[in-house]
């Protein structure tokens, strides 16, 4: 099980642009994301999230649970279907009593990610910026944001990168995941 812990920022194309001349050479990951729940909403109903992502063309499987402010739990295996990763993300999660739930897809996400790891004084990030639409059904919405990822260290050294960078940049806090974000897009039809 890892910890997810990020700060996520809405961004402009020209903000983005700033951040990635700023630090240079990042690496491009081509993402494509479907959220699943259940026809009830039982995941949801727990704050949790069910995706595949295909990542560069991998197929990666994820279950994210509550775990504090800007903090979530976060168990991944690489499957070539939801369905094949659903009993394994349960046990992980200790949440078996969903492992033999029935699937639909929800919503979803299309985009590009330029991520760089710095490496800084307390704490190691991850910084993504991520330009693509949110989608559900037919309909789409822009994605355009900036998050700073802790992988290694102090949380408060995290924070105090993202802030920085909020206030160089004038980025505004995201407080919606692009779960949240495109489950409402697809709640509007």
């Amino acid at each position: 099980m890892g910890k997810e812990f990020e700060l996520k920022f809405a961004a402009t194309p020209a903000q983005q642009r700033c951040v990635v001349e700023e630090f240079g050479n990042f690496s491009t990951i081509e993402m494509e994301t479907t959220y699943y729940d259940t026809p009830e909403g039982a995941f949801s109903a727990e704050k949790m999230t069910l995706r595949r992502r295909f990542e560069n063309g991998v197929s990666v499987c994820t279950l994210k649970a509550p775990a504090g402010l800007h903090s979530r739990r976060e168990f991944e295996v690489e499957a070539e279907s939801i369905e094949a990763a659903l009993k394994i993300l349960c046990k992980l999660a200790g949440r078996e009593d969903l492992a033999a739930s029935t699937l639909v897809s929800v919503c979803g996400a299309r985009f590009s990610r330029l991520a760089k790891t710095l490496e800084l004084e307390d704490c190691t990030v991850e910084i993504a910026v991520d330009a693509g639409v949110l989608v559900a059904g037919h309909r789409q919405i822009p994605l355009c944001e900036i998050e700073v990822e802790l992988k290694t260290g102090s949380e408060d050294g995290a924070v105090a990168f993202a802030n920085m960078l909020a206030a160089k940049h004038g980025l505004h806090p995201e407080p919606k995941s692009k779960f949240r974000r495109a489950l409402e897009l697809a709640q509007e039809d």
